[in-house]
């Protein structure tokens, strides 16, 4: 289970670079089309980067609840915690671009949970890491700084 853990949580940062780079390539393509002088419209055909960007969400949200699912069983220090955190993570991740199409400026958002989600699966995946290797998590020490 602990690999299984492991891998589920890798894939997260994988399949989110995959959306950043699908998305970007959707974007360009847009702004190409736009430069030719073409309108954009629905008229105007699939956009391939969009297409891939609308397919690896639900992929991402799958991931992120088999994650959260197999957390449950796992055994790892600290991965319910980790899984739960990318799920919340995809959850905002869903919401945020439901409420972007209606106001753009919220798009935002959800680059930047991307990025935070991205933060989060490589987490799960140490602790997964540690703990196969039966390392035990870095302890938390307070220390003050002048």
């Amino acid at each position: 289970m602990k690999a299984t853990y492991r891998v589920l949580a890798i894939l997260i940062p994988v399949l989110v670079a995959v959306q950043a780079a699908a998305i970007a390539a959707g974007t360009f393509d847009v702004l190409h089309s736009v430069d030719d002088g073409r309108p954009y419209t629905e008229s105007a055909g699939q956009n391939p980067g969009q297409m891939v960007h609308s397919l690896g969400a639900m992929a991402v949200a799958v991931v992120g609840l088999l994650l959260l699912v197999v957390s449950l069983f796992a055994k790892i220090e600290g991965g319910v915690k980790w899984a739960g955190f990318v799920f919340l993570s995809v959850v905002f991740q869903w919401v945020v671009a439901i409420v972007a199409f209606g106001a753009p400026v919220v798009g935002a958002l959800h680059g930047l949970n991307a990025l935070l989600l991205f933060g989060l699966g490589m987490s799960a995946a140490a602790a997964a890491t540690r703990s196969m290797r039966g390392v035990a998590a870095p302890a938390r020490t307070a220390s003050a700084h002048v």
